[in-house]
């Protein structure tokens, strides 16, 4: 337990260094759970659909109370949508602070999982790809004396990877584009 928390505030220390209190950019990265609950999403959003659909071309007995619950349906996902991404914004959640000296990624819970100052890092790679309807792009960090910190990116966010590349060539490290990905 103290080990977790001690890594913690190493974290923070160093994300303190970078100027963490002081100007940054943030961009929503994602995770595993984030891309299955992208993928749940449009499903359950082309499943609904399909069922208003058939409510409106088949007109069954009572159609129009079938057809109030399924576009009510379909409104409380737009809206359970909209307020988690508030709420997911507003507690930092699966977030990339870019500073001047470096980055710093933050996890699920809103907490520090990483830290790498750009002077660590010694290359940026890039793959795109599509993980069953999603497009996405992952992003990995090779770093001296330190595991390869990797994040994927969701196809929205091109400017947090224009701004990777950017801090790259300042900083003169090396980038690769690897293979596209398809699952």
């Amino acid at each position: 337990m103290e080990s977790s928390q001690g890594r913690r505030a190493a974290l923070q220390e160093r994300a303190n260094e970078l100027g963490h209190t002081r100007g940054r950019r943030t961009y929503a990265i994602t995770g595993v759970a984030g891309a299955l609950s992208q993928l749940a999403w449009r499903a359950a959003v082309v499943v609904l659909a399909f069922a208003l659909g058939m409510i409106v071309f088949a007109r069954p007995g009572s159609a129009f109370l079938k057809g109030a619950v399924v576009a009510g349906l379909l409104l409380a996902l737009f809206v359970l949508r909209l307020v988690w991404r508030r709420t997911s914004a507003g507690r930092g959640m699966n977030r990339c602070h870019l500073y001047g000296g470096g980055l710093a990624v933050t996890d699920l819970f809103g907490r520090l999982r990483d830290v790498v100052a750009w002077t660590e890092v010694t290359e940026l790679k890039r793959s795109s790809g599509a993980v069953l309807f999603t497009p996405l792009y992952r992003v990995e960090l090779a770093r001296r004396a330190a595991e390869p910190l990797a994040f994927v990116v969701p196809a929205y966010q091109t400017d947090l990877l224009t701004a990777l590349q950017e801090q790259a060539t300042r900083h003169g490290i090396p980038q690769k584009q690897l293979r596209y990905i398809v699952s």
